[in-house]
């Protein structure tokens, strides 16, 4: 278990730095402050879940949750193959990794 919950840790970590990196490298957007924003929170909450305490899975479910939501309202569905496409598996990849941890510590 203390493994899935590092895996998820370190992908909102790589999404984090690829959401900051990705901010950078279209700057000039206007509207590219929110995925700053979110890589920053993503980097926060990645790092929160290199503890214990419970209240960093939730925030590893629903902060992706929001952030997909909105990023599929603003721009649609991505391409395949794409940094915005690789955004997304990771951040599901990460949820699924955070529920499958909560589940399991529910049960025991």
């Amino acid at each position: 278990m203390k493994r899935i919950r590092l895996l998820a840790g370190m992908l909102l970590l790589i999404s984090g730095i690829l959401h900051i990196v990705a901010y950078f490298q279209a700057s000039e957007s206007p509207g590219n402050i929110p995925v700053l924003a979110f890589g920053v929170i993503y980097l926060i909450v990645g790092a929160l879940l290199f503890n214990r305490r419970k209240y960093p899975l939730y925030l590893a479910i629903f902060v992706p949750l929001i952030g997909m939501t909105l990023s599929l309202i603003k721009f649609g569905i991505p391409e395949l193959i794409s940094l915005s496409a690789l955004f997304k598996v990771l951040e599901i990849i990460a949820i699924i990794c955070c529920l499958v941890v909560l589940l399991r510590s529910q049960k025991n």
